[in-house]
């Protein structure tokens, strides 16, 4: 099942709906007293998923030409961003000049970013008047669907509702200055963070799945393309922390709720700062970046000033 937040005009709240076969249809018409919204809707999970299933099948609805999709949770409850993917780490790192931090193995880290600066695909990405050095970060997010606290690794992936693409914009320069201070990224990822273009729930992903002792890892092949041309490919399956062992660690002591987002961290590759400037001009107003993921889509922005 894909789920979208969607409108028909710009002035229209966002609705919750299905995309099926090209077409968008309205969850709370086609299950009456169904929320009307994709978070009201993981609030309420375990409850309607039975009756969505069978909805799902239905063709009317709108053609996607038709309407606007915006992230699928267009205001996240919560936004944390891991680190798993240890090839970015490392030539991140090495580009730097820095060593490989030991602590990295013991557990997953994150930080928390701009629940409320969430946008879908095609929207234009505003470039921050303080940087000349804008990067995409090709991701993929889980979305939390069942609360829990101290959630043990091999229950974690009850918790998750559906996956998504994830671009972590970020103004490196802005980035390498305030992280001198030691309280990681701030004003240098705050400004936007795209996802979509929509929620690609579990049992779609079966087929591909890699079952491990501390969670699942999914072969998925990921590739960005800056103004059509081949910039990142990785795939998730090289992941170093699968996302149950992200919710294991964002759970410890701590309540994860329906609507909380957990990004993966870069696939390696996955960004100019990883790739080098040298060779990858930073991105500039008129860049249309194309973040694609098999079976999850394209999510696709547009950098303007």
């Amino acid at each position: 099942m894909k789920l979208v937040s969607y409108r028909e005009r710009e002035e229209d709240a966002w609705r919750g709906g299905f995309m099926h076969e090209g077409r968008v249809k309205d969850i709370a018409h086609a299950c009456p007293g169904a929320p009307s919204t994709v978070l009201g809707l993981l609030e309420e999970w375990a409850n309607w998923l039975p009756v969505l299933q069978t909805a799902y099948e239905a063709q009317d609805g709108w053609d996607l030409e038709q309407v606007e999709l915006g992230s699928p949770l267009p205001r996240p409850a919560s936004f944390r961003d891991f680190y798993a993917f240890e090839a970015h780490v490392k030539t991140a790192r090495a580009k730097r000049g820095l060593p490989m931090v030991p602590e990295w193995y013991h557990f997953p880290v994150f930080y928390f970013s701009n629940a409320a600066a969430f946008t879908g695909t095609q929207a234009n990405i505003r470039r921050p008047k303080a940087t000349e050095w804008l990067d995409y970060e090709l991701e993929i997010a889980c979305v939390i669907g069942k609360a829990g606290v101290n959630i043990p690794v091999e229950r974690a992936e009850e918790h998750i509702a559906g996956y998504c693409i994830l671009n972590d914009w970020s103004a490196r320069d802005i980035q390498r200055e305030e992280v001198k201070v030691g309280l990681g990224p701030a004003k240098g990822k705050d400004f936007a963070t795209s996802m979509g273009p929509w929620l690609v729930t579990p049992e779609e992903l079966a087929d591909v799945r890699i079952t491990g002792e501390k969670g699942s890892r999914y072969d998925l092949e990921m590739v960005a393309r800056i103004n059509g041309n081949e910039y990142s490919r990785g795939n998730l399956k090289d992941i170093h922390y699968t996302f149950a062992e992200m919710i294991a660690r964002a759970s410890e002591d701590c309540s994860l709720y329906p609507g909380d987002v957990i990004g993966s961290g870069t696939v390696g590759t996955g960004c100019i700062l990883e790739l080098g400037a040298e060779q990858y001009d930073w991105l500039v107003p008129g860049d249309v970046v194309e973040l694609e993921v098999e079976r999850l889509g394209v999510l696709r922005n547009t950098i303007s000033e």
